[in-house]
């Protein structure tokens, strides 16, 4: 046999036994590899991570929670000519092959024997790529590739070329937290998909290669020159002319960070629908997209947190400069690019700007802002009335704000940004408005600015209410027999407890005005009455039937200081009491998610509050648990015995219609009397009219009907009250319970802000009606208290049916005792 041949023979048996042993070697591989890969049937149904979305109640954009930003888009939704960017740089064989490119394996195959290279390019395909994506980690092995190519093949058989690609296009990472190819095409460019041009289609193609180190903001060049590589190759492949890429390769890389758009700012309320939408549905309520729809009307969380910021930084004036908020040390040749990374961490809160003083010269100094922008204070931009060169140094940390102004105060467009120095307020303040027939929130802060505190001081801080807790004790006393027209003695009263402690309680100034109308007492803020109306009823009793508006009755003090507001209770927590006063009598609970959505659109929850129903089946106006105990008047001491005339046929209450509620309703329980409840918020409109609350007549509503509220020293003011039925409740004083100044009621500090708010949320609202519930006659009484006879004048009172007969035995005082408690006054509110 010739020598060739015998070469030949044995070259091709030992190419035979060398595919022998390939075939060997694959089916041994695929034997221990197989059982091991995970079932590519999951990709049918698989759930991207995606962020939770918040909505105001129109569909505002209110936050976006997460650690991906994710899109997810259906293939049909990508353009074509994106769609070919990533085939050109990722796999222009992608519709050719069957999950492997063999030519290019052979390719990378030649390059790792022929080059001293671990690790070449080539090889992957995109199916290769998702399977890595999907279900194998990041280590660059030949038995992960192995794996890596048999679920390719799977995949091909189980899934369309389609469907690949659309799990290609939504899971790769583009870096910046951004996942998948819309968003990056949101964050880098602010666009959709079907908005981008060709270069930034070619610049998103080439960024997952490098998603952190390669992205257009982090590397430009890099991105660019990738981008440009990628415009060679799709026309080379003919996706695009030799002139399209010309012009795609001549635009400058212009990627800028977009965030979402938040449409509403509203943080501290989006961060109570993030916890309780883990609460609800675990840790993972972040990344499978669900979008959540609250109660919150855009509006009024506007004018809530315009109202907190002008409220505070008009308080913060009237108390003048309090300093810096930092002092930087800094070098004598220090300049604007070293002041300006000690501000990067420092940030903006509300409208006022971080800046660094580089230099003062004469009355003016020179800032530096997060930008880098130098900027200049002059004499007249400094703080009350006082020059920047006297208030400040070099290396001081500040505030400013942009004071563009017109003539007439207002900012004018297009003018050039000036700058006035400003200071962060150091007191706080919380505002919660809710529906009283629902609970439903309306609008929510808790405090000045979330960047600077995320403490929600609306639903986590405790503080005493002072006497904006007053109505709650004058219901348990109107429930025990009291009326509006009983008389209390406002006189000093001294306390000594077992163990000697004398207490001596106060009004505001050591003024007291003798025998006065529990109406009078209210409108005027009496703690004296306060004190003897609770001994009178008793604290057992009192805190019971308190902790029917839906406090804790342990968060009630167990002694006659709960009179003067001395509980540590939330804002929210106010709010949802004085609720029980406008609805009617029903106890509601406060809700802020109306509706949440899986990322398919299917509504996975749907709130159905409890609704106060006055009207509602009949003799339910009381609530039982309040009647224990019966009524305490006949023991109660209220001075001298005459005469009191019996009213000839006292008008009575109409009785209401009742009505059956729909089938679908969910009837609120009812807290208290319904005619406690009408007789409260009388007394109240009455505060409003003539009492501490006067200045929120400027509302021009005869509905509007609320309490002030301060405690010792200063340390809290507030402003609960309603109208509209739209329930607020607005508290200011600082987190350090320093006190806010003398002079800081609840009037001055609180209502304002209250006034502003309400302002803006009761426009368009109707006039809330107080109709006597069935039950109540209309008496006339005189100024001490004495009934007087039907339609001889005097004031007009409804009280309780039952309490007719005890108020025709019971005496009125001396007409010297009743001028004296109709004494003028100036009113004040201490606590």
């Amino acid at each position: 046999m010739p020598r060739f041949s015998r070469l030949l023979r044995w070259a091709l048996l030992a190419a035979a036994g060398l595919a022998v042993l390939g075939v060997i070697a694959l089916g041994t591989v695929y034997y221990l590899v197989s059982p091991t890969l995970p079932e590519v049937e999951t990709l049918h149904d698989v759930e991207l991570q995606e962020p939770m979305y918040v909505y105001a109640r129109d569909g505002r954009l209110m936050a976006v929670f997460g650690e991906t930003r994710r899109y997810p888009v259906q293939i049909e939704a990508v353009p074509e000519r994106l769609k070919q960017a990533f085939i050109a740089i990722e796999d222009n064989r992608f519709y050719e092959h069957h999950g492997v490119d063999y030519v290019g394996v052979g390719r990378a195959v030649w390059l790792l024997a022929t080059t001293d290279d671990q690790r070449v390019p080539g090889g992957s395909t995109i199916t290769q790529q998702v399977a890595r994506q999907f279900f194998l980690s990041s280590e660059y092995s030949y038995t992960r590739k192995i794996a890596e190519m048999m679920l390719a093949w799977r995949m091909e058989r189980e899934l369309s070329k389609e469907e690949i690609f659309e799990l290609y296009l939504n899971k790769g990472f583009f870096g910046n937290r951004s996942y998948g190819v819309a968003a990056a095409a949101e964050f880098y460019y602010g666009k959709g998909l079907d908005q981008l041009d060709l270069d930034e289609m070619a610049t998103l193609a080439g960024v997952p290669k490098h998603p952190s180190s390669g992205n257009p903001l982090s590397n430009p060049e890099r991105a660019r020159l990738r981008r440009d590589y990628i415009l060679r190759r799709m026309e080379a492949l003919g996706y695009i002319s030799e002139a399209e890429m010309s012009r795609a390769q001549a635009v400058p890389m212009h990627a800028t960070p977009h965030e979402p758009p938040i449409q509403l700012y509203a943080p501290y309320v989006s961060e109570m629908v993030r916890r309780e939408m883990i609460a609800r549905f675990g840790a993972e309520a972040l990344t499978k997209g669900y979008h959540v729809t609250t109660t919150i009307d855009p509006e009024m969380q506007r004018a809530a947190n315009q109202a907190i910021r002008d409220g505070l930084v008009l308080y913060d004036r009237r108390h003048g400069w309090h300093g810096v908020e930092q002092h930087f040390d800094l070098a004598d040749g220090d300049g604007a690019d070293v002041v300006r990374a000690r501000l990067r961490t420092i940030p903006t809160q509300t409208d006022m700007l971080p800046a660094i003083v580089l230099g003062i010269e004469g009355s003016s100094a020179t800032l530096v802002l997060r930008s880098g922008r130098e900027i200049t204070l002059g004499s007249d931009d400094g703080f009350g009335g006082r020059s920047p060169a006297s208030l400040l140094k070099r290396g001081d940390l500040v505030r400013v704000r942009r004071a563009t102004t017109g003539p007439d105060g207002k900012e004018q467009a297009g003018a050039s940004p000036e700058y006035k120095l400003t200071q962060i307020p150091r007191a706080q303040s919380a505002l919660v408005s809710l529906e009283a027939e629902t609970g439903a929130l309306r609008a929510l802060s808790g405090g000045f600015s979330f960047a600077g505190s995320k403490f929600n001081r609306a639903t986590q801080a405790r503080r005493q209410p002072g006497s904006s807790f007053k109505p709650f004790l004058y219901a348990a006393a109107l429930e025990r027999g009291f009326n509006p027209a009983s008389i209390v003695l406002d006189a000093p009263v001294v306390f000594q407890d077992r163990r000697g402690h004398v207490w001596r309680p106060q009004n505001d100034g050591g003024k007291f005005s003798g025998p006065m109308r529990l109406r009078e007492a209210l409108v005027r803020s009496k703690n004296l009455v306060s004190v003897r109306l609770l001994d009178a009823i008793g604290v057992d009793y009192a805190r019971k039937y308190i902790s029917h508006f839906g406090f804790e009755e342990s968060s009630l003090p167990p002694n006659l200081s709960m009179s003067l507001g001395t509980a540590s209770l939330t804002p929210l927590s106010i709010a949802r009491g004085y609720a029980t006063f406008a609805n009617g009598g029903f106890r509601v609970t406060p809700w802020f998610i109306q509706q949440v959505k899986d990322r398919d659109g299917a509504v996975v929850f749907e709130e159905d509050p409890l609704t106060a129903c006055p009207r509602c089946g009949s003799g339910q106006r009381r609530a039982v648990a309040s009647q224990a105990g019966g009524s305490v008047v006949e023991g109660f001491n209220l001075g001298p015995v005459a005469s009191a005339p019996k009213p000839a046929e006292p008008k009575a209450s109409k009785p209401a219609e009742p009505v059956t509620p729909p089938a679908d309703m969910k009837v609120a329980p009812r807290a208290i009397d319904a005619r406690v409840a009408y007789q409260i918020v009388s007394m109240t409109r009455d505060v409003v009219q003539r009492g501490t609350g006067t200045k929120a007549k400027v509302l021009g509503r005869e509905d509007v009907a609320g309490k002030t509220g301060s405690t010792n020293d200063y340390r809290d003011a507030w402003f609960s009250g309603f109208g509209g039925n739209l329930v607020t409740t607005v508290w200011v004083g600082r987190d350090n319970f320093e006190g806010l100044g003398r002079g800081e009621y609840g009037g001055k500090a609180a209502l304002p802000i209250w006034i502003d708010y309400m302002r803006v949320a009761l426009e368009g609202r109707p006039i809330a009606a107080n109709e006597p519930p069935e039950g109540m006659v209309e008496v006339s009484v005189s100024a001490n208290g004495s009934l007087l006879p039907a339609g001889s004048g005097g004031i007009a009172e409804w009280i309780k049916t039952e309490d007719l007969e005890r108020m025709q035995s019971y005496a009125a005082f001396d007409d010297a005792s009743a001028a004296e408690a109709a004494q003028a006054e100036e009113t004040f509110d201490i606590f």
